[in-house]
Parts: structure tokens; sequence; C-alpha cells
């Protein structure tokens, strides 16, 4: 039973290292002493510290969903217009080569009769 509690201690211990090492203990209580020190403490805790750590408020990220559906939108209807032109510029391709080899044969060959 003890040596169960003395791992557990032992991974607590090198996650609070790592957290440390990282910067992210540092990250947070910065961030908490900005929240303490609010006069007006926000409607939002969570919200201001995300803020704080750089993420978008959620107007913000709703305001970039919206942005990127429209520009996947935007992108669709232009990836299918491409498609449709390069196809059209194959079938013109195409049509050139048929007349060119045809033409072709009646300069190489003798003139059919």
């Amino acid at each position: 039973m003890m040596r169960h509690k003395e791992e557990k201690e032992a991974k607590k211990e090198v996650f609070r290292k790592y957290l440390e090492s990282g910067g992210v203990l540092d990250a947070l209580t910065k961030v908490l002493v900005a929240l303490y020190e609010q006069n007006d403490k926000p409607s939002s805790a969570l919200e201001f510290i995300q803020q704080k750590l750089g993420g978008p408020s959620a107007s913000e990220y709703e305001n970039l969903q919206a942005e990127m559906s429209d520009l996947q939108i935007k992108y669709n209807q232009l990836l299918a217009a491409h498609q449709e032109i390069c196809k059209e510029l194959e079938e013109v391709k195409h049509s050139q080569d048929i007349v060119q080899s045809s033409s072709k044969e009646t300069i190489d060959g003798e003139a059919p009769k």
C-alpha cells in the first residue's frame, strides 16, 4: 500500500517539474494574479484566462469559425470552376490535335481523291 502512494507522489513530482520547466506554472500564476488583482471581476473567469494566455474570446472564435466557413465555400466554388476550365481546356487541346493530325495527313500524303 505504501509503495503505491510513493509511486503516485513520484509521478506528481515529475509532472510538476515538467510543468515548471515548460513555463506553464509561471504563466498560470501570472494569469491568476492578474485575475485576482482585477477590481471588477470579469463575468467569465475562464474567458479572461483564455484571453490572457493568448486565445481568442468566444465572440472572436465564432467570427473566425464563420470566416472559415465562408472561405471554405469560396474555395469549393473556385475549385469546381478550376476543374471545369481544365476539362474545357483538355477538350480544346484534343480537338486541336485532331485538326492538326488530319491537316498533316493531307499535306504529307496524297490528297484524298
